[in-house]
């Protein structure tokens, strides 16, 4: 990545509030790295010694569970920060990230980041808002683990999926994701969305081929119960 000045990524984050000099620092100490599919960007027990900014690709974050399970708690897209939370808290990561697809990140450094909330009050308010949203999505996430059959919450992913990250050149979707993280993401066993999706392909809602899934029909899927 170039100039901060003019990454068109960085207006779709909290750094977009930032202006003149402040832009001119980060660009001047920010450290480009590419990660590749599989590869961990950091680990739940790290002491994150700055922030990252993912430019291109996607990533999950997951808890370690006590059964040692790893729980897929969001999946995170180009524009959004990475750590700000345990930069801002002084505290180790509370999860880990990694890579669902090649990334590309830019990683500013803790002193950079917090300088830049102590004395930009407007970013400080634009980084809260931003943790006050995962917040509320991890509120919506555990009401429809209560509320929502496992048909209707696969279903809802599979939509997510289509809606943020879009599908390839042969209309599968573009994050393929394993049965298992479907079912972390889901909170049900891996069986049950085995078999939810055998059950969708036979309704004709589905087709995959290996990991891949392509939505046929996206009304149905919607208006699942």
């Amino acid at each position: 990545m170039g100039d901060c000045e003019q990454c068109m990524v960085r207006k779709l984050s909290a750094l977009n509030v930032l202006k003149g000099e402040e832009i001119k620092s980060i660009s001047g100490c920010k450290v480009t790295k590419r990660i590749k599919k599989g590869e961990v960007v950091f680990k739940e027990g790290d002491m994150l010694n700055g922030v990252y900014c993912i430019s291109s690709g996607v990533c999950k974050l997951t808890k370690l569970t006590e059964k040692g399970k790893d729980q897929v708690v969001k999946l995170v897209i180009k524009g959004e920060l990475l750590g700000q939370r345990s930069v801002i808290i002084n505290q180790t990561a509370n999860l880990t990230a990694t890579a669902l697809n090649d990334m590309e990140v830019c990683f500013i450094p803790k002193q950079e980041i917090l300088q830049d909330l102590l004395k930009n009050n407007e970013f400080s308010f634009s980084v809260l808002k931003r943790m006050a949203t995962d917040l509320k999505e991890a509120e919506i996430a555990i009401v429809n683990m209560a509320q929502k059959s496992v048909r209707k919450r696969l279903a809802d992913i599979i939509l997510y999926l289509h809606n943020n990250f879009g599908v390839d050149e042969s209309n599968y979707l573009k994050v393929p994701l394993s049965r298992d993280d479907f079912a972390s993401i889901v909170g049900t066993a891996t069986e049950s969305v085995i078999r939810t999706l055998s059950q969708f392909k036979k309704e004709g809602l589905i087709k995959t081929s290996g990991k891949k899934i392509q939505i046929l029909n996206y009304d149905e899927l919607e208006l699942m119960e």
